[in-house]
């Protein structure tokens, strides 16, 4: 992402957030290594479940747990950089746009593994709902902004299994009339019947982006000092670069390739 240029202001009431200019490294270089961490367990997804590989450790918690790491890498992350890019609207937009682009895809010649409010539709959504709401998050102290988004999003977290907690830790019930549809389904009350091989609803990770906006902001002045070039990594920093179409291109050349491979090895 972008730095440098104009600074960030923190001398009035609220924080104000400067468009920098020049790309800080280490955060595209992060994206990259996400995405090659995302493409490595998808071409593990395909295997299993398209081409039939029996690899019992796929189904159990270590790999819930490497799935985890790159979907909260990237919607902190997405936060995190929100404040950094110019045209937020746009931006927004096209992301969202994408995430509806692969769910047309999947309806039509993947209806056994439709996605349905999949993570691009959750950040274009976090990007557009975020244009209104920093003119009052900005009033809002990064820390105990960071810490009530952080607080709140682990109370969420199994809201879409009918219940408040984080992973195993039940806190309660949330009532059930809230399960109705498609629509309660992208707000994160998935109704009865509802079906996503990739599901994330704006409750609960609405505030894990938030977290990542609030955690940027404690991170702005060190990061107007701090080299944008440090930690460069060529290849990984093009690749975060060009998150977005890698994105939307990987699964059809894994897929094609695996193809290709198992048409070969019969």
């Amino acid at each position: 992402m972008r730095k440098g240029g104009d600074a960030v202001d923190y001398g009035g009431t609220a924080a104000v957030l400067r468009r920098p200019q020049r790309r800080i490294a280490a955060l595209d270089a992060l994206r990259g290594l996400n995405l090659l961490s995302m493409i490595a367990y998808h071409t593990c997804w395909d295997l299993v479940y398209l081409f039939g590989m029996d690899w019992s450790w796929y189904r159990g918690t270590g790999a819930y747990i490497w799935q985890q790491s790159i979907c909260w890498t990237f919607i902190l992350l997405s936060g995190f950089c929100w404040p950094m890019g110019r045209r937020p609207l746009r931006r927004g937009l096209t992301v969202f746009a994408c995430g509806w682009i692969i769910t047309l895809v999947t309806v039509i010649f993947m209806p056994d593994e439709q996605i349905w409010f999949g993570v691009l539709t959750l950040i274009g959504s976090c990007m557009l709902l975020l244009i209104p709401l920093e003119r009052g998050l900005r009033y809002v102290p990064a820390g105990a902004g960071l810490a009530v988004s952080a607080a709140l999003f682990a109370l969420l977290r199994n809201v879409n299994r009918g219940t408040l907690g984080v992973e195993g830790l039940v806190l309660g019930t949330v009532p059930a009339e809230l399960y109705r549809n498609d629509l309660t389904a992208y707000l994160g009350f998935p109704g009865p019947g509802f079906f996503s091989t990739d599901y994330f609803s704006l409750l609960p990770w609405l505030f894990l982006f938030l977290a990542g906006y609030f955690l940027h902001r404690l991170c702005a002045p060190a990061l107007e000092r701090a080299d944008p070039d440090i930690l460069r990594c060529r290849p990984l920093c093009a690749l975060g670069r060009w998150s977005l179409p890698v994105y939307m291109i990987h699964q059809p050349v894994v897929y094609g390739v695996l193809t290709l491979f198992a048409a070969l090895m019969r």
